[in-house]
């Protein structure tokens, strides 16, 4: 199998974390990229809009929408009918792990990334997590990637064949603020107009402006100084 080494999968969800990610493997020179996303029963399905937008916008070769149903397990609220936390302080988002949280959802996304990775023979994929500006996620965290970059270069048939394919998770956002997030997407060139974040939209597909992807959102873009375009719902300044 050929080996394409300045390839790379990006996971995308539509965000604005993940959108910046693929921002700058796009400006590191990777090429071609293709980009996964994944429609796992989440109740805030704009994101997968924004994610098909996100793709067009910057030309990827390939697009995936990966179907999986995580709503059979549940214990989320964004996979369950549990009420999306609203209205939080950044302390007590980190005060423990939140009821956003999915179980296993970035073990999940990174397994099939990995899986279309080895077909193709991509050795680079792309992940927005970021441990900073973070609502608790235990995934999200830089020794959670560590471990499972090397669990892919243990348990890929490509990765123990060929010494020269060693797998790398890029984690670009990891240690940044949300505010230098925003700050470099913009130097790069991101429409965060195309992006969705909330977790809790209304049937419009309007951010609420209160959950806690909501408010660190909105608080990243006034840190970076720079105009926030998301569409917030009017039910905002009614509650």
């Amino acid at each position: 199998m050929e080996l394409r080494a300045r390839s790379a999968i990006i996971l995308t969800s539509g965000g604005l974390d993940s959108t910046t990610c693929l921002a700058i493997a796009h400006d590191r020179g990777f090429t071609p990229l293709y980009s996964l996303t994944f429609d796992y029963g989440q109740r805030h399905r704009q994101e997968l809009l924004a994610a098909e937008r996100v793709a067009a916008a910057f030309h990827v070769k390939e697009h995936r929408v990966t179907k999986i149903d995580l709503t059979q397990f549940g214990q989320s609220a964004l996979t369950s009918d549990i009420p999306v936390p609203k209205d939080r302080t950044e302390s007590r988002m980190s005060a423990d792990i939140p009821v956003t949280y999915v179980p296993a959802r970035n073990t999940i996304f990174l397994s099939y990334a990995l899986a279309w990775a080895e077909v193709l023979g991509v050795r680079d994929v792309f992940i927005g997590v970021n441990a900073v500006d973070y609502s608790g996620y235990p995934d999200c965290r830089p020794e959670f990637i560590a471990a499972f970059e090397n669990v892919a270069n243990l348990a890929t048939k490509i990765a123990v064949e060929s010494s020269d394919h060693r797998f790398a998770i890029h984690t670009p956002l990891i240690q940044r603020t949300k505010a230098q997030i925003i700050q470099e997407g913009a130097a790069l060139g991101v429409d965060y107009a195309m992006t969705h974040s909330c977790y809790d939209p209304d049937a419009q597909g309007r951010a609420c402006g209160r959950c806690d992807s909501c408010v660190l959102r909105k608080r990243g873009f006034i840190e970076a100084k720079i105009a926030d375009p998301t569409i917030y719902s009017p039910r905002e300044m009614e509650e």
